[in-house]
């Protein structure tokens, strides 16, 4: 199954299916394939798990 990064305003990360357009209050990232490609992915570009609107 392949995956795409997706992002809130609140700038936290998750995945979620590539076929599947992200929730509301979510946007694609641009970054897309399988399951460990899109977390390995979360981990280098997230590196404050704060939300936002606390930082």
């Amino acid at each position: 199954m392949n995956y795409q990064v997706v992002v809130n305003d609140e700038e936290q990360y998750s995945i979620w299916p590539a076929d599947t357009p992200p929730p509301d209050g979510w946007r694609a990232e641009g970054v897309a394939g399988d399951r460990e490609e899109c977390l390995r992915h979360i981990e280098r570009v997230w590196t404050d798990m704060r939300p936002r609107s606390a930082r």
